[in-house]
């Protein structure tokens, strides 16, 4: 099964992409998580990432296209991965296209999680102070949903035109969240 979650900063996706990928016994790849690892490891893209997340913006495709390109391309994702925080352009929905193509698969699903922009902003700053994140101000998490909104919004009709996306909603208690999600994938056979 190949599934990307989408769905606005602190909506669940981290959370919820756990639960599903051991589910259906598949890696979840989440590109924050790859950029933080890096960022931390001091590497060379770790340093260009920190300078865009520190501003709330995206980090640009050449270099997460071949990050995610690296890491469906190990032998864990074989069988299928869920892709959480890719893509976020329809650039990006492009490339990712042909990296699946590429592989003889498809895309099964696009599972965008709703929430409302307040509760997400409050979620996100109490994140930030139980976690200890930085990059959690409430300046950086409303520019961050601009961000979604201008370049990452667009794909949920992309995906809805080809029929694979499925939406839910993302407020709520977290099992509550989980068996949404679980029921609308219930339809979506493996390729």
């Amino acid at each position: 099964m190949r599934i990307i979650f989408m769905g606005p900063p602190g909506a669940g996706k981290g959370t919820q992409a756990q639960r599903v990928a051991a589910r259906y016994g598949i890696p979840a790849i989440s590109t924050g998580d790859i950029f933080r690892s890096n960022v931390s490891a001091g590497t060379e893209l770790g340093v260009k990432a920190q300078q865009y997340m520190d501003a709330g913006e995206y980090v640009p495709d050449e270099v997460t296209n071949l990050m995610v390109r690296d890491r469906i391309d190990e032998p864990d994702a074989a069988p299928g991965f869920l892709l959480d925080g890719y893509p976020r352009t329809l650039a990006q929905v492009e490339e990712l296209d042909g990296m699946i193509r590429h592989t003889g698969h498809k895309l099964d699903a696009a599972v965008v999680l709703t929430a409302d922009d307040e509760e997400l902003v409050r979620r996100l700053l109490a994140r930030a102070e139980s976690d200890g994140r930085a990059d959690d101000t409430e300046e950086i998490i409303r520019r961050r949903q601009e961000v979604y909104n201008e370049q990452t919004a667009p794909l949920i009709d992309d995906y809805r035109e080809r029929g694979v996306l499925v939406e839910v909603d993302g407020m709520g208690e977290i099992d509550e969240v989980t068996a949404r999600i679980f029921a609308a994938l219930e339809g979506v056979s493996e390729s």
